[in-house]
């Protein structure tokens, strides 16, 4: 009868006879409450971390690809200047043997002259000996 006035008045004794404002059933589903919370409080905190971690590394990810693309590019703009420098070197060269050809032409033309001037000059040599 006490502990029904006692717990109309909204006192209430524990399983240590202890005095308590609270039910013990309320303060037992209280405590495991606060058990539950700080354990999923534990595990929020290492989601956290999980999270934060896997950033990092989809950060340090990001840096290498955007890192490989700039060499990418690099390699890419390097090979397009070494195909226009060659593209420039084989017209140097064209023309060059272009020079050489006309060269070559000029030389022959020349050559064929000179013969032409030698067979006449040892026709003349040839007359002008038959003659004394």
């Amino acid at each position: 009868m006490a502990q029904a006035a006692l717990g109309a008045a909204g006192l209430h004794f524990d399983d240590l006879n202890k005095l308590r404002v609270l039910d013990p059933a309320v303060a037992q589903q209280t405590a495991q409450l606060r058990e539950e919370c700080r354990a999923f409080l534990d595990k929020v905190v290492e989601f956290q971390k999980i999270v934060g971690s896997l950033i990092d590394l989809v950060d340090q990810l990001a840096k290498a690809a955007e890192s490989e693309k700039m060499k990418a590019i690099g390699a890419r703009n390097l090979l397009k200047s070494i195909a226009k420098q060659r593209e420039a070197q084989e017209q140097q060269l064209q023309a060059l043997i272009a020079e050489k050809k006309m060269q070559l032409e000029r030389y022959r033309i020349e050559y064929e002259t000179l013969c032409k001037i030698e067979a006449d000059q040892n026709e003349f040599i040839d007359q002008f000996i038959f003659q004394k």
